[in-house]
Parts: structure tokens; C-alpha cells; sequence
């Protein structure tokens, strides 16, 4: 008796692999759904209503679902990096062979359709031990594999990567696999792994492999950074937060390298500054106190991107723990309200007077602050 009740698939030798039978086993929730397909061939994907999507090998897409079908292959080595791969999927292809080509074995087990499970490889025992481990020798083929392999060590914090498998980790950077790696896949996993509950764990292990140098060149890894990011992913804080947190002490080229969006370049560009400046006004004077914060938020583009400037502040008491963000909050309200545009106005459009005008405004408004019924303190 089949578990899902499909007459599109019906007939077909379809079985679920990967993620969501680990998850499952795991009593986590499942995210998308990998279907494999064997026995098959592209006539009959199509003749059912599946539409081809897949480039290198043969995926097609559900006609209701959507969810992707992948007919059963196997992967030979033919070239460098992550790319050189020659795939063959054909009704010859068994499932085991298809199981045998993945990375870990947490990630190799099948589902049938009747709730049977396929596990030639061991990976149920290794979800039970918690143990990371790869399917085989070919795991040194493929680059990525060393990538992927320290993102779910940062999504499943608890489990132990086989020692075995980081010798192979090391074998990819010892004989210069990971120096075929493009920075937009690599960006795509450590996007991946910055967004777990501790993504520390994934430069760790990019660390220990000896990799991180090579797929990241200027990151500063140590343990200052990896504080703060357990407390940006303690904080729910986004991409970009946790990125600038990754970034702050690195080289600026580590930014062409990763080609990360444009929000993360952003914020890590702005927070090391920001932090100088913050901390820097612990040793100012109160009445200096208007002149140090309007340096901070004119520095941070602040007036025109106050939401960029509270996730910077965000991440920045992720390493300052005394930065008051509801006064901060208060004086980025009071500069946004003086009125420029009457200010120009009355300076008859003289660019320099409109300047100082407006700057001694701006610095009027925060100074009232410091007399507030309720007063923030002097303090960052």
C-alpha cells in the first residue's frame, strides 16, 4: 500500500531520498521533497505531463506539485572542481546506485512508498549515532561536498563529522580541489550556514580542514568573531548582520572573493567604522556627546537608511553590550524632523550657509536630548 496517492506517479518506481527522510528521522520538520525515478526514461516523464528542467542530468517538474523528479543516475569523474562530472540516468540505474553517488550517508537513505526504508549505506545508524560521514572514496571528487559537509555540521551542532571524512576534507585542499570552487557557490553555502543556530561550527570545521583560506581568503577567524557570532544567530539576527559580524576584522578583497548581495557588502563595510565610533564615546564629554553622534549617523548614511542603520546598531551590540539602541532611536528621530527644507529657504539657497545651518540645527536638536523630561544618558 503506498503512502502517497498520486495518479501521476502511479506505476512509476518512486521513492523519496535525501533531507526529508533524514529530517523525518531526525522528528524534525521537512522542508522540499527530492524524489528519485527509476526505471524510467525522459519520454516517459514527459508522457505523464512532467516538464524537463534539469541541465547536466534529467529533472523534471510535477505538473500540480511542482516538487522536482529526478531520474535515477550515477556520476563519473572527467574533469577539476565541482563541475567535471559526466552523469548517466537510464532505466539501467538502480536506486543504490543512485544512493551510492550522494555525499553523506545521512543524506542517502530512501523512502518507498509503502514506508519502507532503503539504506544500503548505513545511514540510519549514523543519523541514530549522530555522525557525519561520507558515502565513499568519490566524496574527494566534488568540492562542494567539503562545503556542504561544514554547513550541516553547523545546522546539526550535535552530531560528530567521522574522522575519515575529514581526512578526505583535507585530501580536496592537499591536491587543490577547493581552488576550483566559484565564489557564488561558495557564497550560496556559507549563506546557508550563517543562517543555522550555530553557524560558528562551519568556519570551524572550514578551519580545521585546512579549506578556509582557500575558499575565504581574508577571513579573520578567531574566537572574538565566532563570539559574536553566537550572538547574532542567539538574536535571530539576519544575513546581512551576521555576515557583517563574520566579516569585521577581514580584508577588504575577502568582498570580491564571496560576492555576497549587496546588503551584506553594505552593513560589513559600516560596521567596523561604527564600532570605532561607538565605543569611542565612552571617552567623550557630555556636552561633546551631539557633535560624536551626528559624526556616527551622517558616517552611516543614517538620515536616508534608517532601517540599514538599526540592523548595523543591531549588530553592533552584538560585540557592544552597552549600546543603548531606544536612544539612538531618539536621536536619529530628532535629526530626521529639523525641516531642511526650510532651512534652505531661509539661507536664500547659499550652499555653505544651507551646510552650517543645517548641521547647527541638527546638533540644537540632539543637545535638547541631554535635557529631555526624560534624558538618555551620555553614554553609546
Amino acid at each position: 500500500m503506498t503512502m502517497w496517492h498520486d495518479p501521476i506517479i502511479e506505476g512509476l518506481d518512486v521513492y523519496i531520498v535525501g533531507g526529508a527522510v533524514r529530517d523525518d528521522l531526525l522528528g524534525q520538520a521537512a522542508g522540499d521533497r527530492d524524489w528519485v525515478v527509476v526505471g524510467a526514461s525522459p519520454e516517459t516523464m514527459a508522457a505523464r505531463g512532467f516538464t524537463p528542467v534539469g541541465g547536466d542530468f534529467p529533472v523534471f517538474l510535477h505538473p500540480q506539485t511542482h516538487e522536482e523528479y529526478a531520474l535515477a543516475r550515477t556520476e563519473r569523474k572527467s574533469g577539476r572542481g565541482y563541475r567535471g562530472f559526466v552523469f548517466h540516468a537510464g532505466p539501467d540505474v538502480t536506486l543504490e546506485d543512485d544512493l551510492r553517488r550522494r555525499d553523506l550517508t545521512v543524506n542517502a537513505i530512501a523512502r518507498a512508498g509503502d514506508g519502507t526504508l532503503i539504506d544500503p549505506l548505513g545511514g540510519v545508524a549514523d543519523v541514530h549515532d549522530r555522525v557525519l560521514r561520507h558515502v565513499g572514496p568519490a566524496f574527494v571528487e566534488d568540492p562542494v561536498r567539503l562545503l556542504r559537509l561544514a554547513r550541516f555540521a553547523a545546522r546539526f551542532h550535535d552530531f560528530s563529522i567521522a574522522p575519515e571524512t575529514l581526512d578526505l576534507c583535507r585530501a580536496l585542499v592537499r591536491d587543490g580541489e577547493v581552488d576550483a570552487l566559484v565564489p557564488e557557490r561558495v557564497w550560496q553555502e556559507f549563506a546557508k550556514g550563517l543562517m543555522t543556530d550555530h553557524p560558528g561550527r562551519m568556519f570551524d570545521v572550514l578551519a580545521q580542514c585546512g579549506a578556509l583560506d582557500r575558499v575565504a581568503p581574508g577571513l579573520v577567524w578567531n574566537d572574538t568573531v565566532a563570539n559574536g557570532l553566537v550572538c547574532g544567530a542567539g538574536r535571530g539576527l539576519d544575513l546581512a548582520q551576521r555576515y557583517a559580524l563574520l566579516c569585521r576584522f577581514s580584508a577588504p578583497g575577502l568582498q570580491d572573493r564571496l560576492r555576497a548581495p549587496a546588503a551584506c557588502r553594505d552593513l560589513a563595510r559600516l560596521l567596523p567604522g561604527a564600532l570605532d565610533r561607538l565605543a569611542g564615546l565612552r571617552a567623550v564629554s557630555a556636552q561633546d556627546q551631539p557633535v560624536a553622534w551626528l559624526a556616527l549617523l551622517e558616517s552611516c548614511d543614517a538620515l536616508r537608511r534608517p532601517d540599514r542603520f538599526e540592523a548595523l546598531l543591531a549588530a553592533a551590540a552584538c560585540v557592544l553590550d552597552d549600546i543603548d539602541r531606544d536612544c539612538w532611536a531618539q536621536r536619529l528621530a530628532a535629526v530626521r524632523a529639523v525641516d531642511a527644507g526650510a532651512i534652505a529657504r531661509a539661507a536664500r539657497g547659499d550652499p555653505a550657509r544651507i551646510r552650517d545651518d543645517l548641521r547647527a540645527a541638527r546638533l540644537q536638536a540632539l543637545a535638547a536630548l541631554l535635557v529631555a523630561p526624560t534624558p538618555c544618558p551620555p553614554t553609546i
